[in-house]
């Protein structure tokens, strides 16, 4: 991602109606260079959580390293602890259970084998990446 792409992005996240805990998340991912960056709003459709954040990175150590960030970031800036970490050995997928909201990390070939996009369809999407 250049600096062009990431000022639009970052432009268009100021934009969006979504919590700001959840546009921190999203910035969090941006620096760590997590792609293709999704929100899906659960709220009214699901019970599990609110919103979702999905991305992925392109190495076990970048997955480890988005991962960390958002949990120290939370932790330092909101004295927020993730309820749950799944997969942290892995880091195929890593899942931060924060309640009100669930990140998602992937390794690409996993993302699209649980495609968790298609799976909640009836969530309203927030894409903060270009195509």
């Amino acid at each position: 991602m250049d600096f062009s792409e990431y000022e639009y992005i970052s432009e268009e996240l100021k934009k969006r109606r979504i919590p700001p805990i959840i546009k921190r998340v999203v910035s969090i991912m941006l620096d760590k260079k997590g792609e293709k960056i999704v929100v899906i709003k659960l709220k009214g459709v699901s019970d599990i959580t609110d919103f979702m954040i999905i991305c992925h990175g392109n190495s076990v150590r970048q997955n480890k390293a988005i991962s960390d960030e958002v949990q120290g970031k939370l932790r330092k800036e909101y004295r927020l602890k993730a309820f749950s970490v799944e997969g942290n050995t892995s880091t195929d997928w890593i899942l931060l259970d924060y309640i009100d909201f669930v990140v998602h990390v992937f390794s690409p070939e996993n993302r699209e084998k649980y495609a968790l996009e298609k799976l909640w369809m009836d969530g309203k999407r927030y894409h903060f990446y270009r195509d």
